[in-house]
């Protein structure tokens, strides 16, 4: 038994013939004006010439081209040009130029430059500081947690139903707390560097044993390190300004207010992790712990480097294992319009189209599975949570559209393809769901694979887009938006492409 998930809609259904917006039907209805004009005058000549310039209009307005319409290549070209010709998309950190004078500083390129992090009051019986997010460009407020889940392979059909209704149960309940508005999961795999059993080796190996069974664990550890993968999972909750600034007036103001806000959504959102979605731990991190997780994303070698240093410190307390905030990212980074360069590596990320037929449970596990040696997979799963108003006032406009198409082509007598019929159905279902307290959420997901810049990362972009469509999805690579689409799918801050001041 497979748990499928085939209950999602267009985000904007059209109400004109051919599924034309507003805006769309407008731009095509004023080219064709001049056609019926030079008609009306009997200008043969000037008519076919209006005619082929109304066609070229249409196209350019209409068809889209890997997920944009010509406009809107041409204004994204533009600015990327633009942009590259100023500088804006080349970033060298400050400790590179050797100008980084406070280490606590945050130094990140791109979307992430926005970025600050607070520490929250202490916490837990641990009194741990949790690391406050703060994203100056978007007005937002975040947390982030590292999560350890068992997986689903092994389950069967009950168990996958019970996770699916444990995560629409987290979304519904982030819903009604009216200050979560987005929900994201990352989940990161690399290659196994066997840092932690070099050091269990170096601590039980003993100097007098034979060699030959020296031998054969040196060589059983090199054949399984090279075929292993780690998987790291993070949660990040994101709470705007304008919802966060209110109820914070009740706690104190402040950031300290804010941190106590975010502590009590904090605090549901690990219940139901750890209930209905099954986690074994949640474990919110602190500043260091997050610096370390946006390190290894920018440059995934240097995890061996940080396992040897906390080890070190275990045995030494006067060392110093922490990461800071001024070397956590990258120390140069440039954003290509088919990848994206930073340090030693190069990414290339793309989103996936849902299946009309629906999305399986689980069916994104394939896309992390590596194909070369040294490459990292990652991928971001985004819930953008609407407010019961906003979701209402939609749903309600969808609605009203999707008749009105449906009129206008029984009108026309144009005959009503299947595709838009599974539409209509799945918006006219939404508005029952949403009176009986069901949260609107429109998903979508980012994958990311990194690879060192030795190799062709070309190769490695076609390979991801491979196990995408082996996966049963259709990939779309996120050409002039490779750094953002990075940020929000590889380094845990609470970066996403929902918000314009991010994309």
């Amino acid at each position: 038994m497979t748990q499928v998930y085939n209950e999602y809609s267009k985000a904007r259904i059209g109400w004109f013939p051919f599924g034309l917006t507003g805006w769309q039907a407008s731009i095509v209805a004023i080219s064709t004006m001049p056609v019926f004009w030079a008609l009306k005058e009997q200008a043969w000549a000037s008519a076919a010439t209006f005619a082929l310039i109304c066609a070229f209009v249409t196209v350019v307005t209409v068809v889209p081209v890997r997920g944009r319409s010509a406009i809107g290549w041409i204004i994204a070209s533009t600015a990327f040009a633009v942009g590259g010709l100023a500088g804006w998309t080349r970033f060298r950190s400050r400790a590179a130029q050797g100008a980084a004078e406070d280490l606590d500083a945050v130094d990140l390129p791109g979307s992430l430059a926005g970025i600050e992090i607070h520490e929250g009051p202490p916490t837990g019986l641990a009194a741990a500081r949790v690391a406050i997010i703060q994203n100056h460009a978007a007005r937002t407020w975040s947390a982030t947690a590292a999560i350890v889940h068992p997986g689903i392979g092994m389950r069967d059909g009950d168990d996958r139903a019970r996770m699916g209704r444990g995560l629409a149960d987290l979304l519904d309940q982030a819903s009604r707390s009216e200050l979560v508005d987005e929900i994201l999961f990352l989940v990161r795999t690399v290659p196994e560097d066997g840092a932690e059993r070099d050091q269990w080796i170096a601590r039980h190996r003993r100097h007098d044993g034979p060699e030959q069974v020296k031998a054969i664990n040196d060589e059983l550890q090199q054949v399984l390190t090279g075929a292993s993968v780690r998987t790291e999972a993070f949660v990040t909750i994101v709470v705007p300004e304008s919802r966060l600034g209110k109820a914070a007036k009740e706690s104190g103001r402040g950031i300290e207010g804010r941190a106590h806000v975010l502590y009590s959504q904090m605090a549901e959102i690990e219940a139901q992790l750890k209930g209905g979605l099954g986690c074994t731990s949640v474990a919110w991190l602190t500043s260091p712990e997050l610096a370390i997780a946006c390190r290894t994303g920018f440059a995934p070698a240097d995890r061996a480097g940080i396992i040897d240093a906390l080890n070190a410190q275990s045995r030494d307390p006067q060392g110093n294992a922490e990461v800071p905030w001024a070397l956590a990212g990258p120390s140069g980074a440039d954003a290509v319009a088919r990848h994206y360069s930073h340090d030693a590596w190069n990414s290339i990320s793309a989103t996936i189209k849902l299946p009309i037929r629906g999305a399986v449970l689980g069916a994104l596990a394939p896309i992390l599975a590596p194909t070369g040696a040294g490459e990292r997979r990652s991928y971001l799963v985004a819930f953008p949570i609407l407010s019961q108003t906003k979701a209402t006032r939609q749903s309600a406009s969808s609605e009203w559209a999707t008749d009105m198409g449906q009129a206008l082509r029984e009108k026309a007598k144009m005959k009503q393809t299947t595709k838009a019929k599974d539409e209509a159905d799945q918006v006219r279902s939404l508005e029952a769901k949403l009176a009986r307290g069901s949260a609107m959420t429109r998903p979508y997901a980012v994958c990311t694979v990194t690879a060192p810049k030795t190799v062709r990362i070309a190769e490695y972009g076609r390979r991801l887009d491979a196990s995408i469509r082996r996966a049963g999805f259709a990939p779309l690579r996120l050409d002039l938006a490779q750094d953002v689409a990075f940020a929000a799918s590889v380094v845990p801050l609470g970066v996403s492409l929902t918000r314009k001041g991010e994309a």
